[in-house]
């Protein structure tokens, strides 16, 4: 399905905020090529639904579609896991294995959190990614593989690299072209939106097709800044239509953290003297800008 044309985005891609539309326009355009994406945003923005979406509308998408998530595979386990194993390979290698490349062959795999991927793997991954072949665990033979990689994280890779973490030249192999996820907190116009599509969505699982938000819970939510981001707005959500006895959610069915934060304000300007320059003028209220967004950030400069 295509993303825009159909008016219908997967759930956590919905909005009309300038922002996400920027990133519907971007896996408009990339999703028909074979170009690699890295995708970037915090927890719970919806990184998966975009490289699902780009898989879905590229010329792969009746391939299979695999899903590498770095903190699901055991230690010591993920080169296996990647490119297979010979049958005594390792102990407990009793067996020949495929590895996530093979079996992703003529379509998409996806590196969930690519930044936790240990420095010797991503040597092996970088010349998968130029050579387009690799070999199993305890093989011989070269096998050949035609996938297109995507990769996502939460994490500043370009940091990782000047730390020694993360090589530099799989940096630039999988920064091809970037994707960068807004935090819900950037995109608060959508918040509305997305909590009558998750109310739907919920409501139909649990048969419970009448409910509506009240305006004061919509307020309190819309006011919100979200830390987990369009996954944390889908759990309130959730456990709202579980929890309704009537047919309308309020505030006593939005989470005390939700509840008791303090409200998203707009800093105020105040005018300075007259008779002080454009450039003084901007520059104070920067300051001010800067000064009151620390104090209702409780002085977190992230």
């Amino acid at each position: 399905p295509h993303v825009l044309e159909s008016g219908k985005p997967p759930g956590g891609l919905l909005g009309h905020s300038v922002a996400i539309r920027s990133v519907l326009e971007i896996v408009e355009r990339v999703a028909p090529t074979d170009a690699t994406v890295l995708v970037t945003g915090e927890t719970g923005t919806g990184k998966e639904l975009v490289v699902r979406a780009i898989h879905e509308q590229s010329k792969r998408s009746g391939g299979p579609f695999v899903a590498v998530n770095r903190a699901a595979l055991a230690e010591g386990l993920l080169e296996s896991e990647l490119f297979g194993h010979k049958k005594g390979a390792f102990t407990g290698a009793i067996a020949p294995k495929k590895g996530l490349f093979e079996i992703a062959d003529k379509g998409t795999i996806f590196f969930d959190e690519i930044g936790s991927v240990p420095l010797e793997t991503q040597a092996k991954l970088l010349r998968v990614m130029q050579e387009r072949e690799f070999m199993r665990l305890g093989g011989v033979h070269t096998l050949k593989v035609d996938v297109r990689i995507i990769a996502a994280t939460n994490v500043d890779l370009k940091s990782m690299v000047a730390d020694g973490r993360f090589r530099e030249d799989l940096y630039y192999r999988l920064h091809v072209i970037k994707v960068e996820l807004p935090p819900l907190r950037d995109r608060r116009e959508d918040i509305r939106l997305l909590a009558q599509h998750f109310l739907e969505k919920y409501g139909l699982e649990n048969d419970r097709q009448h409910l509506e938000l009240t305006p004061e819970a919509l307020d309190l939510m819309e006011q919100y800044d979200w830390p987990g981001n369009v996954r944390e707005l889908e759990n309130v959500i959730e456990r709202a239509v579980v929890l309704a006895t009537g047919t309308r959610i309020g505030v006593d069915l939005i989470p005390d953290a939700v509840r008791t934060a303090r409200p998203f304000q707009i800093p105020q300007f105040v005018m300075p003297p007259e008779g002080i320059s454009f450039k003084e003028v901007t520059a104070a209220f920067e300051t001010q800008l800067i000064e009151r967004t620390l104090v209702a950030a409780g002085g977190g400069q992230k």
